[in-house]
């Protein structure tokens, strides 16, 4: 995702319903405004890949523009926390998430030369679970946390993706 493209991320979270901001478990009153939050993001893409506190990704089908990812809690070389978003409600529930999560973590393992990525989605959205055990992903355990800070406290599961367990990205994509 390109520093031009980061509204869609903005947009996608400031312009969702309550209802569906509680579902991923997102606290409307922790979202920065529009300008601070691109100000966050253009101050993270001024930093080298290896200071990144965010790393992110766009979804296409065709051109179009259907979904992202973003990778935070960013530790060079070691791990990452991801998020998955599908943009439209026409688009999710698709079977589209495994195959975006799969290239995703490719891209990820690549770029931020990770051992382990991460992902926390809130525990009773069935649809992150699953998308995650589709894609390959291991299941560590159930609990209470604040996945990121937008986020209100709220049950979670933690999934991991390791590279020492065999994980090879272009396998994954094949």
């Amino acid at each position: 995702m390109r520093l031009d493209e980061v509204g869609i991320r903005i947009n996608y979270f400031l312009g969702a319903s309550d209802d569906y901001l509680y579902e991923l478990g997102v606290d409307r009153a922790q979202l920065p405004t529009p300008e601070d939050w691109f100000a966050l993001y253009k101050e993270d893409y001024l930093r080298p890949i290896e200071e990144r506190v965010n790393y992110q990704l766009i979804w296409e089908i065709d051109g179009s523009v259907v979904g992202f990812s973003s990778a935070d809690r960013i530790v060079y070389g070691q791990y990452a926390f991801m998020h998955l978003h599908i943009l439209d409600q026409e688009n999710r529930k698709q079977g589209l998430g495994v195959e975006f999560v799969r290239e995703s973590a490719r891209l990820y393992f690549e770029a931020l030369a990770l051992e382990r990525l991460f992902c926390e989605p809130n525990a009773f959205n069935v649809a992150p679970n699953r998308t995650l055990q589709r894609a390959g992903f291991r299941y560590l355990f159930t609990h209470e946390a604040q996945p990121s800070p937008i986020n209100y406290p709220q049950v979670t599961t933690r999934w991991v993706l390791e590279r020492a367990a065999g994980y090879d990205p272009a396998a994954q994509h094949r």
